[in-house]
């Protein structure tokens, strides 16, 4: 177990942000930016990584959208291609990192 630095993982403040409101508890990564019991802390919340696994586009769903604040697949693929400016491939690995607040 680790601390490290939200911005590694979590690579825009607007993102930072919606994870500290709770409209973001996990994140889709090109590849592993933390390990399972890693922490980091935003404006002063401390979050700990719960699950870090490979899995491929085409596997995720709509509350996956959800919980990277979006409202729905079809919606995150949209802002995926933008972003990244890159069609999406279902056979593409990502990293999934959930994380959630620690008590305390």
């Amino acid at each position: 177990m680790a601390e490290i630095d939200a911005a590694d993982l979590l690579p825009s403040e607007g993102i930072r942000q919606a994870v500290l409101a709770g409209e973001v508890t996990q994140l889709h990564r090109g590849k592993q930016y933390a390990d399972a019991g890693d922490t980091f802390e935003i404006d002063g919340t401390t979050f700990e990584v719960t699950t870090v696994e490979t899995e491929r586009l085409g596997e995720l769903t709509d509350a996956d959208a959800r919980a990277e604040g979006s409202p729905n697949l079809a919606a995150y693929k949209e802002r995926i291609e933008r972003t990244h400016d890159t069609e999406w491939d279902d056979d593409s690995e990502v990293v999934l990192h959930e994380f959630e607040p620690v008590d305390g």
